[in-house]
């Protein structure tokens, strides 16, 4: 499909903006453009790049009262020589089609997603940062526009990609661990359910049980099964554990568990770092024991926001800590995220082939 563009001129574009900041916040910023294209008539049309702004939408639109929309998050990342590379951005593309599936929205070509994404870096190419811990952060996402009432899957859908020149998810970066929230009161999602969709009420509904963790200290829950069993989340990210022998453990993907980008280049990566690494279900009560026993020395989560993030703490809802090792970030989580994240920024062969440069078109 041709992409058509109509762009700002070169002295109305804002990317002068971002200039000279250290500490980039999270996904604050715009680019200049955006990426659209349009699902009517059982096609998909009308693929163009636009100047960042409001979209207009019919107030009955299925999205807004029913909930039909997807999203997805990638990186793409300036490297020593100047150029921009993607950061498995075809993973995020074929994830989308998955998510599209579970929740009755229509399928959109993966090199579509994938060379709309990239020309609209090549355009705004300006704003990918070059400062530490820093990203373009890449924002795919669908929405239902049908003008429609009843309750049914939308007919028209909007695809859509924004980009976001981001410093580190929480402020600190790597170096700052946090503490989850243990608590058999709130489910992120359940079996039979969207779970292992990246939509929007998924994280709708986490919101009240995020707010719920910070009253306890905690950044994010740490969600178990609906039979209060199992774990499943930490917040918005996998989890993750290590064992005192070096073995990494991942929760075994569900279908109320999102399959993390993260995670599965992770079981790809760990083994050529000397890690063994597997996924299983973890029950709570060995899980909590092995922290307390000493078996476990290390946790955390994985996900393209924050990459890796060390979990130092677990709180119950009696207030109760579980300290993980010594709570300090541990040896094995600071190799394994600097590990990933030179591969990411070009300090380290990329032997897997995950990175693609943004061609200049």
């Amino acid at each position: 499909m041709e992409i058509t563009s109509k762009l700002l001129p070169e002295s109305d574009r804002k990317y002068s903006q971002i200039a000279g900041i250290k500490d980039l916040p999270f996904g604050q910023f715009r680019t200049d453009h955006m990426f659209l294209v349009d699902y009517k008539d059982g096609e998909w049309k009308n693929a163009r790049i636009v100047p960042y702004g409001p979209i207009e939408m019919m107030p009955g639109a299925v999205s807004l009262h029913y909930g039909q929309t997807i999203f997805e998050g990638a990186k793409a990342f300036r490297h020593a020589d100047g150029e921009i590379y993607a950061f498995r951005l075809d993973q995020n593309a074929k994830r989308m089609n998955v998510s599209a599936e579970l929740i009755c929205m229509q399928s959109i070509s993966e090199e579509l997603q994938v060379e709309g994404a990239m020309r609209l870096m090549d355009i705004d190419r300006k704003w990918c940062p070059d400062v530490p811990e820093s990203s373009l952060y890449i924002r795919p996402f669908m929405f239902a526009t049908e003008d429609a009432l009843g309750v049914r899957p939308s007919r028209e859908y909007k695809y859509c990609v924004i980009l976001s020149p981001s410093g580190p998810y929480y402020a600190g970066g790597f170096n700052h661990s946090v503490r989850l929230l243990i608590t058999d009161k709130y489910h992120r999602a359940v079996s039979g359910g969207t779970g292992a969709s990246k939509t929007g009420g998924n994280y709708t509904a986490s919101l009240k049980p995020g707010m719920v963790a910070k009253q306890c200290g905690a950044s994010q829950v740490l969600y178990l099964d609906a039979t209060n069993t199992y774990i499943e989340e930490a917040g918005a990210m996998n989890h993750f554990h290590i064992m005192k022998d070096g073995t990494v453990i991942i929760p075994e993907f569900t279908d109320s568990i999102l399959r993390s980008i993260t995670s599965i280049s992770m079981i790809e990566l760990l083994p050529t770092l000397g890690y063994k690494v597997r996924q299983e279900r973890i029950a709570i009560k060995d899980f909590v024991a092995q922290i307390k026993s000493g078996d476990i020395i290390e946790a955390g989560g994985f996900g393209t926001a924050a990459v890796v993030s060390p979990v130092n703490e677990y709180v119950f809802d009696d207030g109760e800590i579980l300290k993980v090792g010594n709570g300090e970030i541990g040896e094995h989580t600071r190799k394994i995220y600097e590990a990933y994240t030179a591969i990411q920024k070009g300090a380290a062969p990329d032997k897997f082939g995950w990175l693609k440069k943004v061609e200049r078109y």
